[in-house]
């Protein structure tokens, strides 16, 4: 049982850094980016061929995160300069990306079996992943309390009054999109290392994966005071990871993980307007009573 948790928890805080990314074009620019299904195999694809080719695995992580910078740049690129809308733009790169992804690789899988990864160092792997997780997260949250991250927040919230300030709000989503892909491919990287190979395949359903990991998150913690979304979306993605777990303890089949995805969201979303059922049962309630008094007033 304590291995599980412990497993539980290194697949839950790599993809936490996926998350991270995610909450940036999600909920800071409500930028419905589906790029970053292809800029998660693109990290471990970077990642993966320089190890195999005996670079420095940190270094190969850099290298990911650098490929993440620009798989957002050209998919903020695509909307800003381009005028493609967001959604489409997002499609497009991530098709793209399949390819790039392949002539990278050379093949749909490399193995990293005898090769020295992140994970090589006399150090327990959830120290090591939780080490990347944390540093991504604070790197972040200290991004977003600067004068460049009240821009960014605000071009998602109020694009107009940046656009008063002088500032190109153009400028701003391009640079958000890139630091969103740059952790995706971070992320991308370590999960390669971690599970010892890299597919072509790896990144599908990353996004809903990440909008299960945030709506969680926000849902169960909204309410706890001083915590910041950043914690909510990184908790969401380990708590989410455990849910995943606990089903496939129950004996449900891997084939149902998508599923259970999609039960976790509805979950969670139907959590959040738990009251609106609340005053509709009232609204009943009180036409029922209505209905009788006046019945009453009538055999009366």
């Amino acid at each position: 049982m304590l291995d599980f948790s412990i497993n539980v928890l290194q697949m839950g805080l790599i993809f936490a850094i996926m998350v991270l990314g995610v909450y940036i074009t999600y909920r800071i620019l409500d930028f419905p980016d589906l790029s970053v299904d292809g800029s998660f195999v693109t990290g471990a694809a970077v990642a993966s061929i320089l190890i195999l080719n005996g670079v420095n695995p940190f270094i190969a992580c850099l290298a990911a995160f650098a490929a993440g910078l620009g798989a957002g740049l050209i998919t903020g690129f695509l909307h800003v300069k381009l005028g493609i809308t967001n959604l489409l733009s997002g499609i497009l790169v991530m098709i793209g990306l399949y390819s790039i992804n392949l002539r990278i690789m050379g093949k749909s899988n490399l193995p990293l079996f005898n090769n020295e990864t992140i994970f090589s160092l006399e150090m327990h792997p959830l120290i090591v992943i939780a080490a990347f997780a944390v540093a991504s997260k604070l790197l972040l949250d200290f991004l977003l309390s600067t004068k460049l991250g009240f821009l960014i927040i605000g071009t998602g919230d109020n694009p107009d009054m940046i656009t008063s300030l002088g500032i190109d709000t153009g400028k701003m989503k391009i640079l958000a999109l890139m630091i969103s892909n740059g952790l995706v491919a971070l992320a991308g990287s370590i999960m390669a290392q971690y599970q010892r190979f890299a597919d072509v395949g790896m990144g599908t359903g990353i996004v809903v994966m990440g909008l299960a990991s945030i709506i969680f998150g926000e849902t169960l913690f909204r309410r706890v005071p001083i915590m910041l979304p950043t914690t909510m979306a990184l908790l969401g993605s380990i708590l989410y990871r455990f849910s995943i777990g606990a089903a496939l303890n129950l004996g449900l089949s891997p084939t149902d993980l998508k599923l259970v995805t999609c039960v976790i969201i509805v979950f969670a979303l139907s959590a959040g307007n738990a009251h609106r059922f609340t005053g509709f049962r009232r609204l009943l309630k009180g036409g029922f009573a209505g209905a009788s008094a006046k019945r009453s007033v009538q055999n009366l």
